[in-house]
């Protein structure tokens, strides 16, 4: 992304602020449009929609014919409220919604009894617990497969480290399970991390087709899991889609060869289709030398875009001047936010190491672009310091709605009580 920037997907960033406010998220459209159709040779796209769940793009997905899936009892709400049906109504034979979890928690449970919600377990008693609650329901089982990968080791999501999946050793436990519970585990289901490169993907195909033998016949559907990444960086290539895709249907064909039928691929990517999407536009509010650091302080912090103080992650910035002027020559700069914490800096490694970014010379006034803020963004922001979540905004056709609303104080403090003992003198 240039430095220096005047519209993001068409519109005017000065325009856009003036008549919404900052912080703001804008997702374009067309992007992710692009991005699933990128995927299309997979039998079925099943969004991880814990990267973004707004019920706008939840809707975005199911018009372009995408499932979902779920891990809470609120994200399968969210997909309900966004049109989609357990029984299927976007692909024939297709659940729409799968809930993915390591657990049932209360809600959970009630809403998988009640709605009658497909389960891909992530552990082994979970196979048991469902035969109490929803006998015959129709299960995959999230493996572990002994290994992972991440760019971060938040993010690596297999190995013996790993809270996520069954331990590979116990398929045949699990499968004796799933007779006694009086389920039907008809699917496996495999993922180790987000940055998956093709040396780690080999060994994920063939660590499936190994287990896929062992379930046999009774075989219906594999999922490649998601950890598709995107180039956060300017200098980072993009996966090749199409190698990706002919890794997973190679070891497809050796699955059905080995079961005797077909066997439907699934794949299961969150930041991949809505990370380049959007970005975080936000303003300069004060800019200070602290000793030889300058700093740009903005009014977007960690609670508004949590990734760089939670894994040190990279997202490329751009600045906009407010009047249009041309801003000056690039310098080195500390971006941080309000926050009263010292890790609420948008430029710093893992480990909380604060960097520079070169940037223009700017004013107070001017507006930040935090690129590449569509996963994990909106999703995993916050009231801390009791602040106001951000109003999201989609572009159309050249229009941008509102698809959230800033929170006002009264959002944030609706169901907070004060004893009558605490009241008054």
């Amino acid at each position: 992304m240039p430095s220096s920037i005047r519209t993001l997907a068409g519109l005017e960033i000065a325009a856009l602020a003036e008549k919404h406010g900052t912080p703001f998220f804008l997702y374009d459209r067309a992007v992710i449009e692009q991005r699933v159709s990128e995927l299309k040779a997979f039998d079925v796209i099943r969004y991880a929609q814990k990267a973004s769940s707004n019920i706008a793009l939840l809707s975005l997905m199911r018009k372009r014919g995408v499932v979902v899936d779920a891990v809470s009892a609120g994200e399968i709400e969210r997909a309900l409220r966004a049109g989609y049906r357990p029984e299927g109504t976007v692909a024939p034979g297709v659940p729409d919604i799968v809930f993915t979890a390591d657990l049932f928690d209360a809600d959970a449970v009630e809403a998988i009894r009640t709605h009658r919600v497909p389960v891909n377990v992530g552990s082994p008693d979970m196979i048991t617990q469902l035969g109490k609650f929803f006998p015959g329901a129709p299960v995959t089982l999230r493996l572990n497969p002994g290994f992972g990968h991440g760019h971060s080791r938040k993010t690596n999501t297999g190995g013996e480290w790993s809270k996520h999946g069954i331990w590979h050793t116990q398929l045949e436990e699990c499968l004796r399970l799933g007779l006694e519970a009086g389920v039907k585990i008809h699917g496996l289901h495999m993922h180790i991390g987000s940055g998956t490169d093709f040396e780690h993907l080999a060994q994920v195909c063939g660590a499936m087709v190994r287990a896929a033998k062992t379930v046999g016949p009774q075989l219906e559907v594999i999922s490649a899991g998601g950890g598709l990444p995107i180039p956060y960086k300017k200098n980072q290539g993009r996966i090749d889609t199409a190698a990706y895709y002919a890794l997973w249907d190679s070891a497809r064909k050796e699955i059905e060869a080995a079961v005797g039928h077909a066997v439907r691929l699934e794949v299961e990517p969150g930041r991949y289709l809505v990370a380049e999407s959007c970005a975080l536009v936000t303003q300069i509010r004060s800019i200070k030398k602290v000793d030889g650091n300058l700093f740009y302080l903005v009014d977007a912090g960690f609670d508004t875009l949590v990734r760089p103080a939670m894994y040190g992650s990279y997202h490329e910035i751009s600045i906009c001047a407010a009047g249009g002027r041309t801003l000056g020559a690039e310098q080195d700069v500390v971006v941080a936010g309000p926050l009263c914490e010292s890790g609420d800096v948008f430029t710093q490694e893992e480990g909380g190491v604060v960097v520079t970014r070169k940037l223009p010379e700017a004013q107070v006034g001017d507006y930040l672009i935090l690129h590449d803020a569509g996963a994990y963004g909106a999703a995993m922001s916050s009231n801390y310091n009791t602040r106001k979540l951000a109003t999201e905004l989609l572009v159309s056709n050249g229009k941008a709605e509102v698809i959230r609303e800033r929170q006002t104080y009264d959002h944030i403090l609706q169901f907070e009580r004060i004893p009558e003992d605490l009241k008054g003198n």
